[in-house]
C-alpha cells in the first residue's frame, strides 16, 4: 500500500513541477478586484477606452506566468558506474528476498478438541512433579 501512494505522490510532483500556468488580477486603485487563473481576469467597468486619454488610470492588470520545467534529466541504468550498478543490483535482489514468506504449515489435529476433564488426576493420587 504504501509503494502506490509513495508512487502516486512522485508522479503528482513530478507533474506539477513541469506544470505551468498564469494568474492574471485586476487591481482597481489599491483594491483587488478579481483574480482568473487559466483565463483573463474581468475588469470593474471602469476602464479607459483607446480614444480618451486620462493622466492617470485607476485599474491596472497583472499578470504573473509561472512556468515549469521544460527538461527532465533522466539518467539510465547504464549511466552508472558498474560498482554502483553491482551494489544497487546485489541490494534489490537481497531486499526481495526478505519478504519471502514461509511455505504454509499443515496442522492435523487444528479441529480436534481434547475430552472433557471429568477428575483431576494428579490431586487425586497426590502425584505433584517437583
Amino acid at each position: 500500500m504504501t509503494h502506490k501512494i509513495f508512487a502516486i505522490a512522485l508522479s503528482l510532483m513530478v507533474l506539477l513541477s513541469t506544470f505551468s500556468f498564469t494568474v492574471e488580477m485586476h487591481y482597481c486603485g489599491n483594491t483587488l478586484v478579481d483574480v482568473a487563473v487559466f483565463s483573463e481576469a474581468k475588469g470593474c467597468g471602469m476602464e479607459v477606452d483607446a480614444m480618451e486619454m486620462v493622466k492617470k488610470p485607476c485599474c491596472k492588470d497583472i499578470v504573473d506566468v509561472i512556468e515549469g520545467q521544460d527538461e527532465l534529466s533522466t539518467v539510465s541504468f547504464d549511466d552508472i558506474e558498474f560498482s554502483t550498478q553491482l551494489f544497487i543490483s546485489s541490494y534489490a535482489y537481497s531486499y526481495t528476498l526478505l519478504f519471502q514468506s514461509l511455505p504454509k504449515k499443515i496442522i492435523p489435529h487444528k479441529d480436534y478438541s481434547p475430552p472433557n476433564l471429568v477428575y483431576d488426576i494428579h490431586l487425586l493420587d497426590e502425584t505433584f512433579l517437583i
